[in-house]
């Protein structure tokens, strides 16, 4: 399972936990102005696709780089602007994380399917 996008050194993840970071960032504002968490969920789920696809070694790290920012965001909504969270939204945040496994481990295998397409196998 040697793919070229596995044999890249861990320092230069960087720029795809930034991508993760500013997908999580954008779910968590979307989810305080829009309130849907089915929106939500569709956010998370195709970030996570992506971010399982583009890099699949560990697609749990995706889940928890995306997931983790958006009740973070929430927090700072509540805390900053003048929408205000709803308890029941806040604690709503925190399922993302399971669309976000389905996206990130989903992602990865069809990657991996791909590169042994790609090479053949």
């Amino acid at each position: 399972m040697n793919s070229a996008a596995e044999e890249l050194p861990a320092s230069r993840e960087w720029p795809f936990y930034l991508l993760g970071a500013a997908c999580g960032i954008a779910t968590g504002y979307a989810d305080v102005v829009v309130d849907d968490l089915l929106f939500t969920a569709l956010l998370v789920l195709s970030s996570c696709i992506l971010l399982g696809m583009l890099r699949p070694r560990w697609p749990w790290r995706w889940v928890l780089t995306v997931g983790v920012f958006i009740p973070i965001t929430e927090l700072a909504a509540y805390l900053i602007l003048t929408v205000k969270p709803t308890r029941a939204q806040v604690y709503g945040s925190f399922l993302a994380f399971l669309p976000g496994v389905a996206g990130a481990y989903g992602g990865a295998v069809v990657r991996r399917v791909a590169d042994n397409l790609r090479q053949g196998k």
